[in-house]
């Protein structure tokens, strides 16, 4: 059609001139450095070198036949092949030539090995990461646990890879190894299956589950009592909010699930209760272990994320599925959207794999979201079924005390051997530095890894049987993902599963990171799995460090899988997974005592219910409004009081007037959103934080504190000056759905003792509910007045809540024109904490955005070519590609794009075509 022609035309040519543009700009900034010596080196061809051939043909040593790879207008590749062994080597060639240094660096992560790269900063995380050991493990993988077929396609997916780099340079590959050879002649190796198969190991070490809880809880120990951190991890409100799994029962006979049960056999005693996610074990510490943790805290800090966020109780996912029972087309809706720490390039990379025929040799016709450097697709649909996921948060590690007895150290009444091995960590521009590490039979020895875990120990608190410390006890660590399993094949089997069975059949394999798998077919079933491998412990909860030197304190084995929850088409004809709990509270076996606390997925289900009462249908937009729904439910709970407080200073009462009829939604360009959360952020602050030990509090924030143990203003000894240790992501209070509850709990009870908070230079002291909200808000008044101008009229919730997108090496640590040249923002976003559209944020540390919807995906079962996608940022991983960052305008706005699937509607989105031949 001629119009679609010269639109298509036009579209290109503004491309090109958007691509000319930045251009220019890179080669000006680049002369403005020349006389430091850089310009000279660098011109548009060094830009330009890397950006991956789309067009023509390229022959391939190891193909057996000729592959298409059919690219859109964002850079979304298809690949078209004729077996097996040709996609996944395709797949491998295509992901290299958009995204190797992000590949490289994630390998380098993953190996211990990034002071090779980036030099002698990098080698106390080096040597933390090569004793946690996960490239030793993912090698133990692929030696003795995949299957014959995993490993063939491991091997082909690394085969496209290495013809990617053959015969290229750094320069040829990415901007910043040409950037990096100012300062290291570091040189890309052939890629490996096994660098594929440790990436696993980092995605379950960002999902390790309540790891960051265990701390925190321990680290309270020093300033406030029992009852009071009991308050701060109240129970799971299972009355208000649902869990996941809401029909079916546990069979103790069998010990198997049966997810197809009687509706409401499994949520008739579902009522709040300490069960849920209490802290069972604080008031009653196994042995009465208590522990300063804070070195531990502040390694863990610096160990890099694998792009799947800070990990704590705040961050999340949201996935529903609506069975076509509810929706306009008959069939099933799925929708899912990660919530991650915002990466550059996105963590997730789109693309399709295609099988021009199935057959025994050739059996995948699947397209959705996988990571750069892994084959397969994790998250999508094939012809047949779609699935989603979303973080369980099992609780999957422990912390032991060990006891040093000469060369090993106690159990039970023995003194047994360290295992241990030598790491030599190879430094850029520098000698090579090696380390011993040492494992006992729970783990290996973080303590060993910095001089500030050696506190740990030393500060100890146990009971008379304990053995003598000595010089300190030191600190192990158990961990699921620290044992070889089949996790890569769960992903193969899912990408070809055609059924619930085998869709059920492949979660099995899913042992690490244990998630929330939701499940639709094109035959109109839903459901629900929860995988994964999860410990059952003898003595003790996991909820703060346990004796190492007690045998009682070992796991005895794991859930049985049959005894993991599911379910099948339940009767309410939806499930909805937000991290809340998975399961009531009279299943036997224990996934973890730290569930998120339900305000996301109770407020999608509400929306789904508000949708489909009196035989409403849902409709893909529908999903898609859900997913960018931004209403506060703590908003909703705290207004209505806030509104009551009886405000003298008018310039305060001025603010407090913007919360009037206010909606509780938090638009990028709402002033109400922009001065609740300030007003949220310092209740939090004086009612909580200040209370805080300096462990937890924000680095760099001083206060005069009542001395530890005291927590009230009643006390009349002499203040001590403080100041917070924690880096502002992981800081507290984060203003989680967790201290939704926590305030909820207390909110009546306006006299609480966490109401009180002391006199300062400024302000007199509170001494109830409404005396600390009346100064929150005078706070938040005064806070945003030095931060968006004291005019009330042009405050923005988007000019405090800003999203920056930072590459994640160079972005970060290079020079200010190489950070300029590699990030892109800030953007201006709406959303929130806890929120659907989880635009996170920490309280306690500021307004910026921390984690988001890393990518959105709504998928219409009825006919795939109707489904939804975005990534947060584009295909490209090369900075001056015009497919780096062409996404995130809409996704900022919550547009979706258009998700091709079969072969005629991938071939008219293609712009360009790449045929690989042998």
């Amino acid at each position: 059609m001629p119009s679609n022609t010269t639109a298509s035309s036009g579209h290109k040519s503004g491309k090109k001139k958007g691509r000319r543009a930045r251009l220019i700009v890179i080669v000006l900034v680049l002369a403005i450095v020349a006389g430091i010596g850089y310009g000279a080196y660098w011109s548009v061809d060094t830009v330009r070198a890397s950006f991956p051939q789309t067009k023509g043909t390229i022959k391939l040593d190891g193909l057996s036949g000729p592959v298409d790879v059919k690219r859109d207008g964002n850079g979304i590749p298809q690949i078209y092949a004729e077996s097996d062994a040709d996609l996944f080597m395709a797949q491998g060639f295509v992901q290299a030539q958009d995204r190797f240094w992000e590949m490289d660096v994630r390998r380098h992560t993953t190996s211990g090995r990034l002071s090779e790269m980036f030099g002698k900063s990098q080698v106390k995380t080096d040597e933390f990461l090569r004793t946690l050991g996960w490239h030793r493990v993912a090698q133990k993988e692929y030696d003795s646990k995949l299957s014959p077929k995993t490993k063939k396609y491991l091997q082909a997916y690394s085969k496209g890879v290495n013809a990617y780099l053959k015969g290229k340079s750094g320069k040829d590959i990415s901007l910043e190894y040409a950037a990096l050879g100012f300062t290291n002649d570091y040189a890309p190796q052939e890629w490996t299956p096994v660098d594929s198969v440790a990436w696993l190991k980092a995605m379950a070490w960002d999902l390790r589950g309540n790891m960051q809880d265990e701390i925190d809880r321990s680290l309270m120990t020093s300033r406030l009592g029992p009852s009071q951190i009991k308050d701060l991890y109240p129970a799971y409100p299972y009355a208000r909010n649902k869990p996941i799994v809401q029909e079916g029962a546990l069979n103790s006979a069998t010990d198997e699930y049966d997810g197809k049960g009687s509706a409401g056999s499994q949520s008739q005693s579902q009522t709040d209760g300490a069960a849920g996610t209490g802290l069972a074990g604080n008031a009653q510490a196994p042995d009465g272990l208590q522990s300063q943790l804070s070195g531990l805290s502040d390694i863990l800090d610096s160990v890099p994320d694998a792009g799947l966020g800070p990990n704590g109780n705040g961050i999340g996912s949201n996935s529903w599925v609506v069975s076509g029972d509810h929706t306009i087309t008959g069939k099933p809706l799925l929708a899912n959207d990660p919530h991650l720490s915002p990466q550059l390039p996105s963590t997730w990379y789109q693309m399709g794999l295609h099988c021009r025929s199935l057959s025994k040799d050739c059996q995948y016709d699947v397209s959705g979201y996988t990571f750069a450097g892994m084959p397969g697709v994790v998250i999508g649909h094939n012809k047949d079924i779609a699935w989603g996921m979303t973080n369980l948060g099992a609780d999957v590690t422990d912390l032991y005390l060990e006891k040093f007895e000469g060369d090993g150290y106690a159990y039970d009444d023995k003194v047994l051997p360290f295992k241990t091995r030598v790491e030599t960590i190879k430094v850029a521009g520098g000698k090579p530095k090696k380390i011993t590490v040492r494992e006992t039979d729970n783990g290996p020895l973080l303590s060993d890894r910095d001089d500030e875990l050696v506190k740990v120990g030393k500060k100890a608190t146990v009971d008379s049987a304990a053995p003598d410390r000595g010089d300190g006890y030191g600190v192990s660590l158990r961990w699921t993902a620290l044992k070889p399993g089949k996790s890569m094949d769960a992903v193969f089997e899912l990408n070809k599963a055609k059924d619930f069975a085998g869709f059920r059949k492949a979660a099995a394999s899913f042992e690490v990171p244990s998630q929330n798998l939701i499940y639709a077919d094109r035959d109109g079933h839903i459901g629900y799995q929860a995988p994964g491998k999860i410990p059952v412990r003898g003595k003790g909860d996991g909820a703060l460090p346990a004796p190492g030197w007690d045998s009682d304190y070992r796991w005895t084995g794991y859930i049985p899988q049959s005894a993991l929850p599911y379910e099948y088409d339940p009767e309410r004809g939806y499930i909805v997974t937000a991290n809340q709990a998975v399961i009531g509270k009279d299943y036997p076996y224990k996934l973890t005592a730290d569930w998120g606390y339900g305000a996301r997925s109770q407020r999608i289900t509400d929306l789904i219910q508000s949708k489909i009462k009196n035989g409403g249908k849902v409709s893909t937009e529908d999903m898609r409004t859900m997913q960018m729904d931004n209403s506060s439910e703590i908003a909703k709970l705290l207004v209505p009081k806030l509104l009551k407080i009886d405000v003298k200073d008018s310039y305060v009462r001025e603010a407090q007037k913007l919360l009037e009829g206010w909606d509780y939604t938090q638009d990028a360009d709402s002033a109400a959103a922009a001065y609740f959360n300030s007003v949220w952020r310092n209740i939090l602050k004086l009612s909580i934080g200040n209370k805080l030990p300096k462990e937890l509090r924000v680095k760099g924030q001083c206060l005069n504190v009542e001395p530890a143990g005291n927590t009230g203003p009643a006390d009349e000894a002499e203040p001590v000056r403080e100041c917070g240790q924690r880096d502002a992501e992981s800081a507290q209070p984060d203003g989680g759905d967790r201290y939704y509850e926590v305030i909820r709990s207390i909110l009546d009870d306006e006299d609480n003792d966490w109401w009180k908070s002391p006199k300062t230079r400024t302000d007199s002291a509170t001494k109830t509910r409404d005396q600390l909200f009346g100064r929150a808000m005078e706070d938040a008044r005064w806070d945003l007045t030095a931060k968006l101008g004291k005019d009330v009229d042009t405050w923005s919730w988007g000019r405090l809540h800003r999203l920056t997108l930072k590459n994640q090496t160079l972005g970060v640590e290079g020079p200010g024109w190489l950070q300029f040249m590699l990030n892109r923002g800030p953007f201006k976003l709406g959303g929130g904490e806890a929120a659907v559209n989880a635009t996170g944020w920490n309280a306690a540390g500021g307004y910026g955005v921390q984690w988001v919807p890393s990518m959105r995906m709504v998928v219409n079962l009825d006919d795939f070519d109707k489904s939804k996608w975005i990534n947060l940022t584009g295909a490209s991983g090369h900075a001056y590609s015009a497919h780096y960052t062409d996404q995130t305008n809409k996704w900022v706005k919550g547009e979706l794009l258009p998700w091709s699937y079969s072969e005629d509607a991938v071939k008219n989105s293609t712009n360009d075509t790449l045929v690989l031949r042998p």
